[in-house]
């Protein structure tokens, strides 16, 4: 009898060690705390939301049809000189590197540049880059509100040049169907570090 009295308390003080440990690797219930490189609070769910968007077959989307599993979204323009093509093909190569890990992943490339960006040039564009990349763009409206949701900036240079600039915030949002916005990831991320992340969050989710 004493001996069984023993091991039940036993079994509960370890289980109370166990659970000790536990709240304090994931502070709050955070079960992604192990996973995150920013400072972003519990998946900061102030980010991402709703949105309706037209996709390179010229389709109109929600999210709820975009991000069925787990999804990179960036905003940029195909014309950009610069950043979108590096980061875009950064968030490519992630993908690739998960996918030889057996971990579906589904990039998509928004457009903040309507005029120039029509579905057909988006869809060029991010064939190119990889095949599961999934462009989209809207209306002036319809960006504004997406741009809006996810907390990225983008102004269009007024000019009659039509090689006119666009400025643009450079995060990639990581989006899980049933948790929302988990992380972001800056631009000096490399390929190999953003899939490594992503791995932590699919296998913790």
């Amino acid at each position: 009898m004493v001996r069984a009295i023993a091991a039940v308390s036993t079994v509960a003080i370890l289980s109370l060690l166990g659970g000790v440990w536990y709240v304090s690797q994931n502070p709050g219930g955070d079960v992604f705390a192990q996973c995150r490189a920013s400072q972003v609070a519990g998946g900061g769910g102030a980010i991402g939301g709703p949105f309706t968007l037209v996709d390179e077959d010229n389709k109109i989307v929600t999210d709820k049809d975009v991000i069925t599993e787990p999804t990179l979204v960036y905003f940029g323009y195909t014309f950009c000189p610069d950043a979108c093509p590096f980061d875009a093909a950064r968030n490519a190569e992630a993908v690739e590197i998960l996918e030889g890990q057996g971990i579906s992943t589904t990039p998509v490339f928004v457009s903040v540049d309507p005029d120039r960006d029509t579905p057909e040039v988006l869809k060029e564009w991010t064939d190119y880059l990889h095949p599961k990349m999934l462009g989209l763009t809207g209306t002036a409206d319809q960006l504004k509100a997406a741009t809006r949701a996810y907390k990225s900036y983008y102004k269009i240079n007024e000019s009659e040049d039509e090689f006119y600039l666009v400025d643009h915030s450079t995060f990639t949002y990581l989006m899980l169907p049933e948790h929302g916005f988990v992380e972001f990831f800056r631009r000096d991320a490399s390929a190999e570090q953003t899939a490594d992340q992503i791995a932590c969050f699919v296998n913790n989710a």
